[in-house]
């Protein structure tokens, strides 16, 4: 069966619906922040060229991929498409679909949840992070690299029997929620939050805050964020700052796109230990071997033992 992927049509939306919201934050006092111009600019350019290469990169690897390993782990025996662990591989029924969409979301928390947690990664990520601003614009702000290797993580999909067509078609559904996730104009909802990814979840994701940090990587559901520690709530005591604790300070593309990498480079250089090199390279952002800088872990860390001795410090002495 052939199925059109739900972006075709989602992307002129995407470009509507920043407009909307443009055109109200401009246009209401309270909201003139909201939108940068030349930050805007950096977004939709990197955008822009996202959609000019992930078709390439997606074709690519729907075809070579994807249908590669399904018609490999899922051979016609007899007449039924069956696979290679023995059950017959899947169709096109709702049921199949709707785990398939599952098992797409536990898929992209992984992929998300790692690229926050390798640094090679996280180069690549880092562009979706790097804008101070959260709104729709902040939305289409992907790195170009990130498709490179995107597809990795869902071979085993079509692996198992799900149908190239249908794993793309959920690739898509779990994108199209995605961007509607990038606005602050979105209170809590209540009993929804109980079980999907919002909007304020999503905002506590993009907050350079210590204590929001590496939180919420889930797609359209929280349930794994729950299940694997990762889940916060936004709280509405906390002044949100959003954007990295090492920005590119830059509005240059080029720049946004590539100036984690640089910084790769850079420390490499700084050591001839090949382990460290490694590390510098594949080990948690903020990682170091001499402690000049740190991960978000050892930060907290760092934090909560210099609260303990805040908090002894203020207990009067018996003695």
């Amino acid at each position: 069966m052939n199925f059109t992927n739900p972006l075709v049509y989602g992307i002129p939306c995407f470009l509507g619906l920043i407009l909307v919201e443009l055109t109200y934050s401009k246009t209401h006092k309270k909201h003139q922040d909201l939108y940068k111009w030349k930050d805007l600019m950096s977004s939709l350019t990197m955008g822009i060229g996202s959609v000019v290469l992930a078709p390439l990169i997606k074709t690519v690897s729907a075809i070579i991929i994807f249908n590669y390993l399904y018609e490999l782990c899922n051979p016609i025996i007899d007449g039924v498409r069956t696979n290679i662990m023995g059950w017959q591989s899947f169709g096109y029924t709702w049921p199949i679909w709707l785990i398939c969409q599952f098992l797409d979301d536990f898929t992209y928390y992984w992929f998300h949840r790692q690229n926050h947690m390798v640094r090679f990664l996280w180069a690549a990520h880092i562009v979706h992070h790097s804008s101070e601003n959260f709104n729709l614009g902040t939305a289409v702000r992907n790195g170009w690299f990130t498709i490179l290797y995107k597809p990795l993580f869902y071979m085993w999909l079509p692996a198992i029997g799900f149908p190239p067509e249908m794993v793309i078609v959920c690739l898509g559904v779990e994108a199209l929620w995605q961007f509607q996730l990038h606005t602050a104009y979105i209170p809590k909802m209540g009993i929804i939050e109980k079980v999907f990814n919002t909007h304020t979840m999503h905002q506590v994701h993009h907050a350079k805050n210590l204590e929001y940090m590496d939180k919420n990587h889930g797609g359209f559901l929280n349930i794994f964020d729950k299940l694997f520690g990762t889940w916060k709530e936004l709280d509405d005591d906390i002044d949100i700052a959003y954007g990295v604790t090492k920005p590119p300070n830059s509005h240059n593309p080029l720049i946004i796109l590539t100036h984690e990498y640089k910084d790769i480079w850079n420390d490499m250089k700084k050591t001839s230990n090949l382990y460290y090199k490694f590390m510098y390279a594949f080990g948690p952002p903020g990682w170091s071997h001499d402690g000049s800088t740190l991960t978000i872990k050892q930060m907290r860390k760092q934090q909560k033992l210099e609260k303990q001795a805040t908090k002894n410090e203020l207990i009067p002495s018996t003695t």
